[in-house]
């Protein structure tokens, strides 16, 4: 299992969010690519980098800073917020990222899926499933589904998904704990990597995320508050 720091920028600067709302920001930092390069420094092998003004706002105020990030790293870095199109998929695979994350775009027109696929790869392609009370939400966590996360994984990864990034809303940024009901689910059912992000908290909480097999997890608030270390949640996501 891979551990992967979040760096979520938003009024270019890195922010980490409570309960996604832009109002209220737990940390915020100037220079995402400094906060970037002190992951990497620390251990990271990948990083996953929000531009969470186009993903709310649809402003491309931080383009610019996910490219420089992209290009700039050595190691690989899945990039969301705000894909809508297949020309912004591409787009930011040609500036250098690993992977692109799409989320509302892709629920709600899973052909965005299949045709981004064929373009740059399955691998290079994944879907975003946010979870709260057991339905995907969207629209930044705004419009609820009345769909599983199972049901819609299902339906993308027949589109061409390569991997799923999923987050439980309920847990994300509370600092409370993860819950792995869900994942555990979504490990079983889908033939593609899962992707686990939203409440990590503790050592426990790394342990318990990687038993479900899945192949990463998401870390942000964690991190930076100093509640984790980094090197010692790379140690223990490798361990036996």
């Amino acid at each position: 299992m891979i551990v992967i720091p979040a760096v979520d920028i938003k009024d270019r600067k890195c922010v980490q969010l409570v309960q996604g709302d832009p109002e209220r920001k737990l940390v915020e930092l100037e220079d995402p690519l400094k906060v970037a390069e002190r992951w990497v420094d620390e251990g990271a092998e990948m990083l996953h980098v929000v531009d969470l003004d186009r993903a709310i706002y649809q402003k491309n105020t931080n383009v610019d800073i996910v490219k420089n990030i992209v290009s700039t790293l050595e190691v690989p870095v899945q990039v969301g917020g705000g894909i809508r199109t297949v020309e912004d998929g591409i787009d930011l695979i040609d500036a250098g990222a690993y992977r692109v994350i799409l989320g509302t775009s892709a629920v709600k027109d899973p052909g965005i899926v299949e045709k981004l696929s064929k373009e740059v790869g399955k691998e290079r392609v994944m879907v975003a499933l946010d979870s709260k009370g057991g339905k995907v939400v969207i629209r930044g966590w705004r419009e609820r589904t009345e769909h599983s996360p199972v049901d819609i994984g299902k339906t993308l990864e027949e589109k061409g998904a390569g991997s799923i990034l999923f987050t439980n809303v309920d847990v994300e940024g509370l600092l409370r704990g993860v819950e792995i009901d869900t994942v555990k689910i979504l490990v079983k059912e889908l033939n593609i990597p899962v992707v686990a992000s939203g409440g990590v908290s503790t050592y426990e909480d790394i342990l318990k995320l990687k038993e479900t097999g899945v192949e990463g997890v998401v870390i942000g608030s964690a991190l930076y508050k100093n509640l984790l270390d980094l090197r010692k949640c790379i140690e223990i996501s490798k361990g036996d």
